[in-house]
């Protein structure tokens, strides 16, 4: 029987499998670094800006310089430095051999060339006061009597204009990002609740409640989906009552006829009594034989019809499980003395399951008869109830031919017959009555290797997640 049963998982675990959670991951990553990157723009394009600006505002000033005669630049200085006021602005006139004339700048910088290009120092430009040189954008040209003039712009207030705009577009994207990722999340709960709903239905159907229909409302790509799955369930509900009311049809209409045929046949082998024909009589009893295989035949596909409809749940109470497999044990040990077999029952004491006790009796019942069949005289058969975590465990264990493991699937089906056991007698449909109780009750029927022999495992729990 196939295992529909769900990892468990932690909740982020689930979350993250969820389409619209990846969206957001991915959407909050791709925002991070559209955001930085826009940052990094914005601050390249602002300092290159504002570095231009400088310059040209420099530039004009060395023209102004230029434009005096020789020995007035150092006055010129000093009442430039008098009047200022804010200390945007440095100055410095420097000899050919680099001592300082006129101005506030003390040391021409190393690394500046006198090529009328601006550069930035980064609190590197030694200046009067014993204060900590600032960042300024510094340019320098050499004079015709060689001397060179310095000029620095003090960029304290332009770059606190920048900051100001970088850390408002951060708190701006941050609060954005959270924005989006909570509406996201809350997307994704809503998302959530309507994929559980249709998991529950999904899961209803795949028990075989074919009139179950998945949730629509949403309006959206699910609830799209959601219609189309629905019309495509109708459809396989109508083929498949169509097929059932065929077969159910057919097996009731021939079970009368073969069951006249067998009365037929004993009225016929009493008169073969009288007539003392030993052939005769061989071959009538053959044909009640058959008759009576017929019979059985139909019987069980029709109480697998009548378990597969699922009309059995609203007899569903609780069960005793131990009780009940002592109960079957006792039905089956007669037998196994008559077939020279040695069978022994191991029950534990378990907590009450919630199912069907004739179902799961006649289930019981279908496996140890499969056990004692294939068990060859002297063998042995097992039956334990035992306690795990999870719940109940049944185990039907014998040392018989086995189940190769190919045929382990196969064996559920309807009339199937393995290579191993075709000579026997029977109809093969003591498997799928079983199989079809435990869909009923959603357990899981596993079937092993006991080495030698068959191991039937029923996992007495619901394997369905809320």
């Amino acid at each position: 029987m196939t295992d529909h049963s769900f990892p468990a998982q932690s909740a982020l675990g689930r979350r993250w499998h969820s389409t619209t959670f990846r969206l957001i991951a991915v959407y909050a990553v791709i925002f991070s670094l559209s955001v930085m990157s826009l940052l990094a723009f914005i601050g390249c394009a602002v300092t290159g800006d504002m570095e231009r600006e400088t310059d040209v505002v420099m530039e004009w000033q060395l023209i102004y310089f230029d434009s005096m005669p020789h020995g007035e630049l150092a006055a010129a200085i000093h009442r430039r430095l008098e009047h200022e006021r804010m200390h945007a602005n440095y100055y410095g006139l420097f000899s050919a051999d680099g001592q300082l004339i006129a101005g506030d700048v003390l040391k021409l910088p190393p690394d500046l060339q006198a090529d009328r290009h601006g550069m930035t120092l980064h609190h590197t430009l030694q200046v009067t006061g014993g204060e900590p040189a600032p960042v300024v954008r510094a340019m320098a040209e050499r004079r015709h009597d060689g001397e060179t003039l310095v000029l620095a712009r003090d960029l304290t207030h332009i770059l606190r204009i920048r900051e100001t705009i970088i850390n408002a577009l951060i708190g701006g994207g941050v609060l954005c990002l959270v924005a989006g990722v909570v509406g996201g999340l809350a997307l994704s709960v809503r998302q959530m609740r309507r994929l559980k709903a249709i998991r529950r239905v999904t899961l209803r159907i795949a028990q075989g409640d074919l009139g179950q229909r998945l949730p629509i409302g949403g309006r959206d790509e699910i609830d799209m989906l959601a219609h189309l799955v629905n019309h495509m369930l109708a459809e396989v509900e109508r083929l498949m009552n169509e097929v059932k009311g065929a077969c159910d049809g057919i097996a009731h209409d021939l079970r009368t006829p073969l069951a006249h045929v067998r009365t037929l046949l004993g009225h016929i082998a009493e008169r073969s009594d009288a007539l003392e024909d030993g052939a005769l009589t061989t071959l009538v009893e053959r044909a009640r034989g058959e008759t009576d295989a017929l019979l059985d035949r139909f019987r069980a596909m029709l109480r697998i019809s009548e378990i597969g409809t699922l009309q059995r749940r609203g007899g569903f109470a609780e069960v005793e499980l131990q009780a009940l497999v002592e109960e079957v044990a006792e039905l089956y040990e007669p037998l196994a003395e008559l077939r020279s077999l040695s069978f022994a029952v191991e029950a534990e004491s378990v907590q009450a399951i919630h199912g069907d006790r004739a179902l799961l009796f006649e289930a019981f019942s279908n496996l140890l008869d499969n056990a004692f069949k294939f068990t060859p005289a002297g063998g042995a058969v097992r039956m334990v109830l035992s306690r795990t975590p999870a719940g109940p465990l049944v185990e039907i264990v014998d040392n018989g031919p086995g189940i190769p493991l190919d045929e382990r699937d196969a064996v559920l089906q309807r009339f199937y017959r393995g290579e191993r056991t075709r000579h026997l007698a029977g109809s093969g449909l003591g498997l799928s009555i079983v199989s079809a109780v435990i869909r009923v009750h959603d357990f899981t029927m596993r079937i092993g290797n006991a080495e030698p022999g068959a191991r039937v495992s029923i996992e007495c729990w619901s394997r369905t997640l809320a």
